[in-house]
């Protein structure tokens, strides 16, 4: 029998999700707790293998069994066996076909940015952060042009193992409420460090230090040199992953799983394959 299931965790608390020699990762205590539940080992595989430093909210993973426990029992008994900075949020039966990172059709990650002169005290690890003020329509209008069918290797990791850079975003949106700004891009799947250093380049724009078309620029020119920096992990978080609906996974409602609220001063971009 094959499960899946949903999880969230402060990604600040390890150095990743993939399992390491020594320990540490978001995937050594998932199978640690997996593994004492059952009372055998259990391997996961997992839907995106986030960073140190990065968090998730609806982290998809599944694993093989032969144990007849009721769906319920997994949630519950896995959670007793994790540490206080990781929970599974529900459990679902699917066929052998399944597979959480091959059958995805596209990921979802947020990233949210504090933007005032002082830096974050209650959500530190949790929240980016920069000082000077940004200009949101220009990033709006900068974030726009990431639509569609693109080579990102402008926004790629040195060290990313990712076959082919070419990855198709279907979302690209920017919400400001206050002193938060929210960055939200889904695709089909995402380079080492895209997000991070796209949200780079997006306040770079923001800054003033480059127009909104530079965005276009960098994605024609292919070259990670160009670009702006990486920005930190702490304010990153893979929302959801999206499945065909065959699967029939339950479906999470992703505004309730952030403690913050986004104002009407949105300019929403989604463009379908």
């Amino acid at each position: 029998m094959r499960i899946a299931l949903a999880l969230e965790y402060d990604g600040s608390r390890f150095c990743g999700w993939q399992k390491q020699p020594a320990g540490g990762s978001v995937q050594d205590a998932l199978q640690e707790a997996l593994g004492k539940f059952a009372g055998v080992p259990i391997k996961v595989v997992c839907a995106g293998r986030t960073d140190a430093g990065v968090h998730a909210l609806g982290q998809i993973v599944h694993f093989d069994t032969t144990l007849d426990r009721s769906l319920y029992a997994w949630v519950r008994g896995c959670n007793t066996f994790l540490p206080a900075s990781v929970a599974v949020r529900w459990a679902h039966v699917v066929g052998e076909g399944f597979h959480a990172r091959a059958s995805a059709l596209a990921r979802h990650y947020r990233y949210l940015l504090l933007n005032r002169a002082h830096r974050p005290g209650v959500w530190h690890a949790r929240l980016g952060w920069y000082h000077h003020p940004l200009r949101l329509q220009d990033m709006q209008e900068a974030a726009g042009l990431l639509l569609g069918e693109h080579d990102f290797s402008a926004f790629r990791a040195a060290e990313c193992q990712a076959v082919s850079p070419v990855k198709f975003m279907h979302q690209a949106r920017i919400e400001r409420n206050g002193d938060l700004i929210v960055f939200d891009f889904t695709a089909s799947a995402f380079l080492h460090h895209m997000v991070r250093n796209l949200v780079g380049s997006l306040v770079h724009v923001g800054q003033g230090k480059q127009p909104p078309v530079w965005i276009s620029n960098l994605l024609a020119s292919r070259d990670r040199r160009l670009a702006a920096p990486t920005f930190p992990a702490d304010g990153l978080y893979l929302v959801t992953v999206h499945y065909p609906a065959c699967w029939n996974l339950p479906l999470d409602d992703d505004t309730l799983l952030l403690p913050f609220a986004v104002g009407s001063r949105a300019v929403t971009k989604t463009v379908e394959r």
